[in-house]
């Protein structure tokens, strides 16, 4: 069910971390709304703020990445729990309206606009001396200052930035992108890690702050161990491939059929492994005495195995080695992975109703709360679907809201935006 009602899960509508607080999304694209939606999955009461003419640009997607009834499956990936504003809040009629930089006329009720802009500091300086309990995060490409600041920092160029397409593929073969926009989503997620983090701030000291994250951190940030190997004398990581850059055997594996992953690592595994498929002969082979001799050697000792697994079947191979507590497991396409009925148990697929699609189904949450349930309560909106609903809130009547109608200023209702191919 849409508008506050449970779409399924054991959510409970007025008891989230995040209920009373909310959030006035101004982001486009990815980064933003995906750290605005986290905090609404979180409780906080979301304010998509569109463009009044064209809608948020991640609608524009529909294109070229439709879901069923014409809407952007780009758009549904990243917006649910969200009402949509479709208001120009630049122009002189409606910069008033949303209290974007003050209490909202409706008490209680306290505001964390995540936007995808940088020099937050300086542009909400009158903002926050009118209002300090406001928390403000600004995402940005490479971020807010810098020698790179004005530089445009979209997903695929961070990742190459990064250095995670230098790590990604296979030795001797082009740098390689992750097959999802990982550098957009990882920044929403820490946008939001930061949101939370001000807002335990804000609980001991009164007072908001701006928060900054931007693309080129966040990917910089999550190249773990390999950056600090070379950091510290090790030498430029080469592309991993399938096989893990640090132990062995663990990596992709071919069988009878298809392929599996397997992670048979540990001097206690290693032998039992080779016991189980029916490769003794490899524990006498000096070359894989040691995990570093094996690390060494992953490509040879790769082979050897595959020529055992040659007995079985992909799905044979990991019943028989996860029985014998050998982590295995097969490389599904993205419809086995979303039909299967651990993703289904664990509610990671959910289902609404949506005004244009009908049924959607959506992913769900990863994270899952004992005491305070959180949940996806309403699907994505439509463009302006909330717009006379949240004005109302803010204090305005109905005179108010047909002259911002007829000035332009506002959009109403549960309405579509005609895709436009090339916007993203």
């Amino acid at each position: 069910m849409v508008d506050g009602q449970r779409v399924n899960g054991p959510t409970a509508a007025n008891n989230k971390p995040l209920t009373g607080a909310r959030v006035l999304d101004l982001g486009r694209h990815l980064a933003g709304p995906t750290c605005a939606m986290w905090l609404g999955d979180l409780g906080a009461d979301v304010i998509k703020i569109e463009n009044p003419e064209r809608g948020e640009d991640g609608r524009a997607a529909a294109a070229v990445l439709p879901a069923a009834g014409g809407e952007s499956a780009f758009f549904l990936s990243a917006n649910r729990n969200k009402r949509s504003l479709a208001m120009d809040i630049k122009g002189a009629e409606g910069s008033g309206v949303v209290p974007s930089a003050g209490r909202s006329r409706r008490r209680g009720h306290r505001e964390l606009p995540p936007e995808r802009h940088g020099g937050a500091q300086h542009r909400l300086r009158p903002g926050l001396e009118r209002n300090p309990r406001i928390i403000y995060c600004s995402i940005s490409g490479f971020g807010p200052d810098g020698p790179f600041a004005d530089r445009p920092g979209l997903d695929q160029i961070i990742q190459g930035f990064s250095g995670l397409m230098s790590v990604t593929g296979f030795e001797g073969g082009e740098p390689t992108r992750v097959g999802i926009p990982i550098a957009d989503l990882l920044t929403g997620l820490f946008g939001a890690y930061g949101v939370l983090a001000a807002l335990q701030a804000r609980a001991q000291t009164g007072r908001g702050q701006v928060v900054t994250t931007s693309l080129m951190e966040s990917m910089v940030g999550m190249m773990g161990f390999q950056a600090t190997r070379y950091l510290n004398g090790g030498g430029v990581p080469p592309p991993a491939g399938n096989h893990h850059p640090i132990n062995a055997p663990y990596g992709v594996f071919k069988t009878r059929d298809g392929y599996i992953t397997i992670g048979a690592t540990g001097e206690k595994k290693w032998p039992h492994f080779c016991r189980v498929i029916a490769a003794t002969e490899l524990l006498a082979d000096p070359r894989f005495k040691t995990n570093g001799g094996r690390f060494s050697h992953r490509l040879e000792l790769a082979e050897l195995i595959g020529e055992k697994l040659q007995a079985h079947t992909s799905d044979e191979w990991e019943r028989i080695l996860n029985a014998e507590s050998i982590p295995c497991g097969p490389i599904y396409t993205l419809d086995k992975t979303l039909e299967h009925p651990q993703v289904h148990h664990r509610e990671m697929v959910v289902e609404g109703e949506h005004s244009v699609v009908g049924t959607v189904r959506l992913l769900g949450l990863p994270v899952k709360l004992s005491g305070t349930p959180v949940g996806v309560e309403r699907v994505p909106p439509t463009f302006g679907q909330h717009t006379d609903e949240i004005l109302t809130e803010f204090g305005l009547d109905a005179g108010e809201l047909e002259r911002l109608r007829t000035a332009g200023t506002i959009r109403s209702g549960p309405r579509t935006v005609a895709a436009e191919s090339g916007a993203l």
